[in-house]
């Protein structure tokens, strides 16, 4: 049995706590990092060991999860973001104890990179096929997002600070999948150190409205050996818009014909509307740097109805940017 059936088994023991398959999901990736971290030897507050989970019975271990997130959510660096308002929704402690007993039974760290992202995209893209609603919205099916990455080429190091981002990444399907491209595509070249640890910590950034997929989303880069910049917070309507520019934007924003908040106030956009994928079209050129390129996902509307058009007109008349490609 390959590793993403086996940590999907473990969802049918939590079926009983009444979890849809999101709840399932985000359940695991808490108890999947407390075990990675204690393979690599990640610090980890006192109380919060998975060494400790592993001798305690359900009651006790019940008690110590609990008091375990509440300790986490307040770290710095990734585990206060993986661990951003966590909630336990494993009730019974006895499915707890099993489920925690059978993540210790996989020598995670022991995997290749590869096969852990791997393991955690098949629990995603399951998540999405099987649940009605929760991670499915947030989840490109990765055949189209690999066309898309195999197109645009996004290569890290094609100059010198050449970032890569997602303004709508969702579970960070499409920066993984650039992150595997680049990968391969340097596999077979002798990288610098300084080369090596731009790759990691400062080539890949997105931004993300939602918690649930923002946590979801840094798990699966951090599975895949990346320390991405993720930011929780909205793309198009908050006034606090993170200043960085990109050279390669890979996105598809939400779909929905109309934002809850109407036009986004403060933002110099040269048309106003309160459509959401026309609001991300001209957000995206705002943060693509001059001569960056974007492959964006978009409903037709986003192409045809008047602003929409309004937009590009607007955009490829004054010479701001080109379309290369619809598909």
């Amino acid at each position: 049995m390959n590793i993403t059936a086996k940590l999907w088994n473990f969802c049918h023991i939590l079926r009983h706590d009444g979890m849809d398959y999101a709840d399932y999901i985000e359940q695991l990736t808490y108890l999947l990092f407390l075990k990675m971290a204690d393979e690599i030897d990640i610090i980890i507050p006192e109380n919060c060991k998975w060494q400790q989970m592993l001798k305690l019975n359900s009651n006790e271990l019940a008690i110590y999860y609990e008091n375990a997130l509440n300790i986490l959510k307040n770290e710095n660096g990734l585990l206060g973001k993986i661990f951003q308002e966590p909630i336990s929704k494993i009730k019974n402690a006895d499915n707890l104890r099993r489920i925690i007993h059978g993540i210790e039974e996989i020598g995670w760290t022991k995997l290749d990179k590869d096969i852990q992202g791997e393991a955690f995209e098949g629990l995603l893209e399951k998540t999405a096929s099987e649940g009605k609603k929760g991670a499915g919205q947030f989840f490109t099916p990765r055949p189209l997002i690999q066309a898309i990455v195999n197109v645009t080429k996004p290569n890290p190091l094609e100059k010198r600070k050449f970032k890569i981002a997602d303004v709508a990444c969702g579970t960070s399907g499409f920066l993984t999948v650039a992150a595997d491209w680049a990968d391969k595509q340097l596999k077979n070249k002798k990288l610098t150190k300084a080369q090596s640890d731009y790759i990691r910590k400062e080539a890949y950034y997105g931004q993300e409205l939602v918690v649930r997929p923002y946590r979801l989303g840094l798990m699966n880069m951090f599975l895949h050996g990346i320390e991405a910049n993720l930011t929780l917070g909205d793309s198009v309507y908050s006034e606090n818009v993170t200043p960085e520019v990109f050279d390669c934007i890979l996105t598809n924003p939400p779909f929905g014909t109309r934002g809850s908040i109407g036009i986004p106030k403060k933002r110099n956009f040269p048309i106003e509307t309160s459509n959401i994928q026309i609001n991300f079209i001209q957000h995206i050129y705002q943060v693509l740097k001059p001569k960056g390129r974007a492959a964006i996902i978009l409903p037709d509307g986003a192409l045809s109805e008047n602003k929409a058009k309004e937009v590009w007109k607007h955009l490829i008349t004054k010479g701001l940017c080109n379309v290369h490609t619809i598909l």
